[in-house]
């Protein structure tokens, strides 16, 4: 009767201990992911490029406008009523283009990282790589970061950001 019992124990044993595992859970940062991804890109490159050519068109204009107020200062000072209505004129006019270039440039900006966040190849290589990773270090789920109200608290021992771009990188 020992026996049994004894039998039945070393036999139920496995299943309790495997009813008391615990979850393992991991997060990933897929910003830094994709910034590291694509660093080296070169649709991040023309990126890039055109943002540093829209930043220097608007610092040009800036400056236009910067050079009439001092025109239009030194107008003030010599009492040239005429002078000093045309370069209002003038200002008005191009800090009102300034604006909405400013404006349009910025929704092209926009408009272009969007497309590059939203790369299905990239995200379908991305959660290929991630459920790898996960299946080989026994993770049961992977959180992501961006979803900050999901996240309050993780230990940086379950953040495998740096395991997922290195295995992007092999996978290029």
């Amino acid at each position: 009767m020992k026996k049994i019992i004894f039998l039945l124990i070393l036999a139920v044993i496995p299943f309790i201990v495997s009813a008391q595992q615990i979850t393992k859970f991991a997060v990933v940062d897929t910003a830094q992911v994709y910034r590291a991804y694509f660093r080296e890109s070169s649709a991040v490159r023309n990126y890039e490029a055109k943002k540093a050519e829209f930043q220097q068109e608007i610092t040009e204009l800036t400056q236009e406008l910067k050079n009439l107020q001092t025109k239009k200062i030194e107008a003030q000072n010599r009492n040239d009523s005429t002078q000093v209505f045309r370069l209002e004129s003038e200002i008005s006019k191009k800090a009102t283009y300034l604006t909405e270039y400013t404006r349009a440039k910025n929704i092209e900006l926009e408009n272009l990282e969007k497309r590059l966040e939203s790369s299905n190849d990239f995200y379908s290589l991305l959660y290929s790589v991630i459920a790898k990773i996960a299946e080989s270090d026994g993770y049961s789920m992977v959180l992501s970061l961006q979803q900050a109200d999901a996240v309050l608290w993780y230990s940086p021992s379950v953040d495998i950001t740096e395991k997922v771009i290195t295995a992007l990188a092999t996978e290029r």
